[in-house]
């Protein structure tokens, strides 16, 4: 699943594009793909659905918050895409060629500084979906409200306050985006392993200077993935269809059983909070319960 830093990126090869264009025509190809609105799968987009998905709209800005990005209309009113685990958000200069069109549910016709063509959403598993609001403010208080911070920025601070007395493992904590917004399964077990910190050690057990060193971890790897243009694991690609490269940077994540790349030792595989998790042992020891 895309996380923070694939969406970070996306942002930044979007918004040449995006910021200041006009959108001419929208076409919802599956309505159910439209979250917040009473759209039957089956039945054609009505035209207050084409209207809150920014028809004939200008787009001020982009924005994001964990693995959320937003479209900002001049009006104010505000498209927000989440990719889920196969979504992509591509846009095809008219000159352009669309060599896949399959499950394809959202098409904006767009125009602008950046040139003309057209803004796809494309999924096809279908965990991913358009929100649509009215303003920021219905944004903030339906959608986002419900997210911790973002782990790009988070502060220590923010990051115990969160954890709390939480008996969970670290990992499954990281993984819930009510806790810190923007870290997955690969930035969890990134993080965790140049924090040095075994995942499976509870949220309460840590100690502050641990927090510390994991809130520091977490802005790092974000930052270090960002400049790479993200994880390209199966499907994510940017906005210009390109994969990211920091595949070749994952130091854990999906080597299990291979030597750690810090101490040699083999790393250990597990299935944590349903998801695949890799360790080193040595690297990263347990903490001792309280």
């Amino acid at each position: 699943m895309p996380e923070l830093p694939e969406i970070e990126h996306l942002k930044s090869t979007l918004e040449p594009v995006l910021v200041g264009a006009s959108i001419s025509r929208v076409v919802l190809s599956r309505c159910d793909i439209l979250r917040n609105r009473k759209c039957e799968n089956g039945s054609p987009a009505s035209q207050a659905d084409r209207l809150a998905l920014l028809a004939g709209a200008s787009i001020t800005s982009l924005d994001r918050h964990g693995k959320q990005l937003v479209m900002i209309a001049e009006s104010g009113s505000i498209v927000c895409i989440h990719l889920g685990m196969s979504g992509q958000l591509r846009f095809i200069p008219t000159a352009q060629k669309l060599t896949d069109s399959s499950h394809v549910h959202c098409t904006w016709t767009i125009s602008g500084p950046g040139g003309k063509g057209r803004l796809i959403f494309r999924d096809p598993r279908r965990f991913g979906g358009l929100w649509t609001f009215k303003d920021v403010q219905e944004l903030l208080d339906t959608r986002w409200s419900k997210l911790g911070p973002d782990a790009l920025t988070v502060k220590a601070s923010a990051l115990k306050q969160r954890l709390g007395k939480s008996t969970r493992s670290i990992k499954a904590t990281l993984l819930d985006q009510s806790v810190i917004a923007g870290v997955g399964n690969i930035y969890a077990d990134e993080a965790l392993f140049d924090a040095g910190l075994h995942p499976l050690t509870r949220s309460c057990d840590l100690e502050p200077a641990q927090i510390s060193a994991l809130a520091k971890q977490i802005r790092q790897i974000m930052r270090r993935a960002i400049k790479a243009g993200g994880s390209s694991i199966r499907s994510y690609v940017d906005g210009t269809g390109k994969s990211g490269r920091f595949v070749e940077g994952h130091r854990v994540y999906g080597r299990g059983g291979q030597p750690c790349l810090r101490c040699g030792r083999e790393l250990d595989h597990m299935v944590l909070a349903q998801r695949s998790t890799v360790a080193c042992p040595h690297c990263q020891p347990m903490c001792e319960s309280r």
